[in-house]
């Protein structure tokens, strides 16, 4: 499938409930706020507004919330619909939206996916929205946020620089062994690795 396409799916859990949540992302996300709410809202701010059908007559009312690319959580265009959460209201109002052209459900995983290929999470915080999510105790949960707030890359870029020092010294000391300094034993190698080293053992808690 297309990264270019333009997606939308339920952000809430199936089933009954208070609010019920629409997320679209992609070039047509204006087009679907044009549509629904008969404007374009203004950015980063909650409007309250109906959310029309094709003839113009409401499905629900609700907040709409706009973020335009590249400052959303996508990188794209993004519109969210934050109305009821009964699950006939919310399948029409999907099935309003799908009946503009250029919009398809989207996968599993998706909105993050494009987050990553826009470059708005790494793929660690990708994977730690999953992490997030499936977390079955406060200690797992305290983990993948702190992964979702980059403390896990922040390691990891840690230790890529001190092994790419580590290169640099070890690379020096083969092409010139007649130097009077002694790379290997100067502590210019134990040093990075031993830091890299203690970060990379801690883990986030």
């Amino acid at each position: 499938m297309s990264h270019n396409d333009t997606i939308v799916a339920q952000a809430t859990p199936p089933g009954r409930g208070g609010v019920g949540i629409l997320r679209i992302s992609g070039l047509k996300a204006r087009d679907v706020a044009q549509a629904v709410l008969g404007k374009l809202p203004k950015p980063r701010y909650a409007d309250y507004l109906p959310f029309n059908d094709v003839d113009g007559t409401p499905l629900d009312q609700g907040i709409a919330l706009w973020f335009p690319g590249p400052n959303s959580f996508t990188g794209e265009d993004v519109l969210e619909l934050q109305g009821h959460g009964g699950p006939v209201i919310l399948d029409l109002l999907l099935k309003r939206i799908l009946t503009l052209p250029g919009l398809r459900i989207a996968r599993p995983g998706e909105f993050s996916e494009r987050a990553f290929l826009n470059d708005k999470l790494d793929l660690a915080q990708a994977e730690a929205i999953a992490d997030l999510i499936d977390a079955s105790s406060e200690q797992a949960a305290r983990s993948a946020l702190n992964s979702l707030q980059g403390a896990f890359s922040a390691r990891v870029n840690h230790l890529v620089e001190a092994l790419t020092h580590l290169r640099i010294y070890v690379e020096a000391a083969i092409d010139f062994p007649d130097e009077e300094i002694d790379f290997l034993s100067d502590g210019k190698i134990e040093a990075p690795a031993e830091r890299g080293d203690g970060r990379s053992r801690r883990r986030p808690r």
